[in-house]
């Protein structure tokens, strides 16, 4: 009997240690979680003072105010080529900023009935399947005519219905859509595409790509150009001030005019990447010289 009671004494022992250990090892749990959202509070608040004092710098800069009150080309490309980019060290941090032009790509929601055929060629050239404009157009609606495209088929939409389908809004809204489409078409020619260098994304498809900085894959989407040929054309950016300048063919000139264009777009693209021993974040947001109004701010974490 004796034993017996001992046994049961050393078995509620073993159990109460046991609660200790799991009750000290939840609050350890609730401590470091607790830790952690407060050090990405101290991030978040860190990184908006980076984002606040990168953007005051901007609105007091003489240079753009020369560039805003002169509406010179010129001027535009001497600043961008003088300041792409900034190595800076803040304290135990280190921030990377680069400066470029805002209109260096085709908005994608440029994507409609004028537009489509040179979509469809450039991505037949790089072997995508003809669906994949169709699906692209299926998330556009709010640029579509009333019905047009509404009535889409689509398993993208029985399995998530609640996907925003207004407009394409970001990049991670396109990784998204182009996810989706590989999972239902298993297209790989989608690796074909170099997204980071032909869309940028805007709710407004009238805005313009400004020629002097539109990438070669731009160029070779709206011209239905051979890639030499469009780096050939990318190559002479800053040095355009008129259509004459681009030496282009009577069917080039054809072609170029269904997209919106122009030769001095004073917009700016600024990227802000963090970096310390623990943590790194991405920060980039657009800035309007004339306006001096920062506006698409993205932060990644």
């Amino acid at each position: 009997m004796q034993k017996q009671r001992e046994g049961i004494a050393l078995l509620i022992t073993i159990m109460f240690v046991m609660l200790i250990s799991v009750a000290i090892g939840y609050a350890l749990k609730e401590v470091n979680l607790a830790t952690k959202a407060l050090k990405e509070e101290q991030n978040l608040y860190q990184n908006s003072m980076i984002l606040s004092d990168v953007l005051s710098i901007l609105q007091s800069s003489s240079a753009l105010e020369s560039l805003a009150d002169n509406n010179s080309s010129e001027e535009l490309y001497a600043f961008l080529s003088s300041s792409g980019f900034y190595p800076i060290d803040v304290g135990q941090k280190k921030l990377l900023i680069s400066i470029k032009s805002a209109s260096s790509k085709l908005n994608i929601n440029a994507l409609n009935d004028i537009t489509e055929p040179f979509f469809r060629d450039y991505f037949s050239k790089k072997m995508l399947n003809s669906n994949y404009v169709d699906v692209l157009r299926s998330f556009m609606s709010k640029n579509q005519a009333q019905n047009e495209y509404n009535n889409y088929t689509s398993v993208f939409f029985d399995a998530y219905p609640n996907i925003f389908r207004e407009y394409i809004a970001s990049k991670k809204h396109l990784e998204k859509i182009n996810r989706l489409y590989m999972r239902e078409y298993h297209d790989e020619n989608l690796k074909n595409v170099d997204f980071e260098k032909l869309f940028c994304y805007d709710s407004d498809q009238n805005r313009s790509v400004d020629l002097n900085y539109a990438s070669a894959d731009v160029w070779e989407l709206m011209l239905g150009v051979t890639p030499e040929r469009a780096e050939t054309l990318a190559a002479g950016g800053g040095t355009y001030k008129e259509l004459q300048d681009l030496k282009l063919s009577e069917l080039e000139s054809r072609k170029l005019a269904k997209f919106h264009t122009s030769f001095f777009e004073p917009y700016l693209r600024v990227s802000i990447e963090v970096i310390d021993e623990e943590d790194s974040a991405k920060m980039s947001f657009e800035y309007a010289i004339k306006t001096k109004r920062g506006y698409n701010f993205v932060l990644e974490f």
